[in-house]
């Protein structure tokens, strides 16, 4: 059985016992947290469910967690205009282990 699950506006497939990393969600590490905005879903039957037929699933799970990235560095540069520019950037984010998901 697997669900995807939409957080921060990206999609992520997730099982349960699945640890995933997400956007930054509020919350101390333990809490438990629930993803009510399900897109799709697949039973173990081989049943795929999608759209109308999610009403009320949700996928519960508990923060691991918080942390930030790797580093990412933006260089913007124009040739024998002598602009130079370096800017890093390292994103926030929650991991969160994925217990059950009730549909």
């Amino acid at each position: 059985m697997y669900a995807v699950i939409e957080s921060g506006g990206k999609q992520y497939r997730v099982a349960p016992g699945d640890t995933v990393a997400v956007e930054k969600l509020p919350g101390e590490i333990g809490a438990e947290i629930e993803f009510t905005k399900v897109l799709a879903l697949s039973r173990d039957a081989g049943e795929f469910v999608a759209g109308a037929g999610l009403d009320g699933a949700k996928v519960k799970g508990t923060i691991t967690a918080h942390g930030r990235g790797d580093k990412v560095i933006v260089f913007k540069f124009k040739r024998k205009k002598q602009y130079k520019r370096t800017q890093g950037h390292r994103q926030d984010y929650t991991q969160v282990k994925v217990g059950e998901i009730l549909a």
